[in-house]
């Protein structure tokens, strides 16, 4: 297997990230996406948070 398919993550310390401090990571830089995003809708007049969804019962 090469490289590249394998990708060595550490922490700075030689050692591979456990796979909680990677979620954690993950979910930090998800969070941030999803923040940025709900200011470009805001910012833009996307969708009020009353309006129907697609496929909800009226």
């Amino acid at each position: 297997m090469s490289e590249e398919y394998a990708p060595q993550q550490s922490d700075g310390s030689g050692r591979p990230k456990g796979l909680l401090q990677q979620m954690e990571e993950l979910m930090a830089a998800l969070n941030a996406d999803l923040s940025a995003l709900d200011a470009d809708l805001q910012a833009t007049g996307g969708p009020g948070r009353g309006a129907q969804q697609e496929g909800e019962a009226g």
